[in-house]
């Protein structure tokens, strides 16, 4: 699995430009049960697919939080929502709370997150692979590609199963 994660950068950056043009037809015209299909897609590749033995994304990045992020995960750790934000997140260029530091403070050296039954939404929608109308997140699937690889054979799955 590590070679995997390893190689993903490369992989993806290979397969950009025909990702690219691929989300480009899918945006223009998606298929009737484009939702459908990414239902089945993400069910079936996260049937093989162990999130504790990659953790990639709890590695390399960090989600976006929302107030009732803050609100939920500040009052779990017995925090007002103000120390939590100022101990754990910083804004971004675009005016976004995120982590202050990559790894995620929350992962554990086994990969379990701590603050599981509360993590940001953003956490418990990753890859955003089973979003409905998903060819309106191009852009961030093809982020995800490159870190994630149950996105990355998602997407190569999707493309084999649409023709466009």
């Amino acid at each position: 699995m590590q070679d995997f994660i390893n190689q993903l950068p490369q992989l993806a950056k290979d397969k950009h430009n025909e990702n690219k043009k691929f989300f480009a037809k899918l945006k223009k015209k998606p298929p009737k049960k484009l939702d459908h299909i990414m239902q089945e897609l993400h069910d079936e590749e996260f049937e093989q697919t162990d999130c504790l033995q990659c953790a990639n994304c709890c590695k390399t990045t960090g989600p976006l939080f929302t107030d009732k992020d803050v609100e939920r995960i500040a009052k779990h750790l017995k925090l007002k929502p103000r120390q939590f934000e100022e101990q754990y997140l910083k804004m971004d260029d675009e005016g976004d709370l995120i982590l202050q530091q990559t790894p995620c403070s929350f992962l554990a050296a086994d990969n379990y997150c701590l603050i599981y039954e509360v993590r940001p939404k953003a956490c418990r929608e990753y890859p955003h692979t089973d979003r409905k109308k998903f060819q309106q997140i191009s852009n961030l699937t093809l982020k995800n590609v490159s870190i994630c690889p149950a996105a990355y054979n998602i997407v190569e799955k999707m493309k084999a199963k649409i023709p466009l």
